[in-house]
């Protein structure tokens, strides 16, 4: 990739972020808090990901 191109995604991102970051705070505020069982469903599905990213990882190694 070109060098100017490279700084250019980089200012983009920059620019992003610039004007993401004020709004997250205030949009974090007002969300609700997930309960402990949504939040122990998010680890399972997480697990199970990493469980079967393992499994193909050992499958293609051998």
């Amino acid at each position: 990739m070109d060098l100017w191109m490279k700084i250019g995604m980089a200012v983009l991102l920059g620019a992003v972020l610039l004007f993401l970051l004020p709004r997250i705070k205030p949009m974090m505020a007002a969300s609700r808090k997930g309960s402990r069982e949504e939040w122990l469903g998010v680890a399972l599905i997480l697990l199970a990901v990493a469980g079967f990213v393992a499994f193909l990882m050992s499958a293609v190694g051998s």
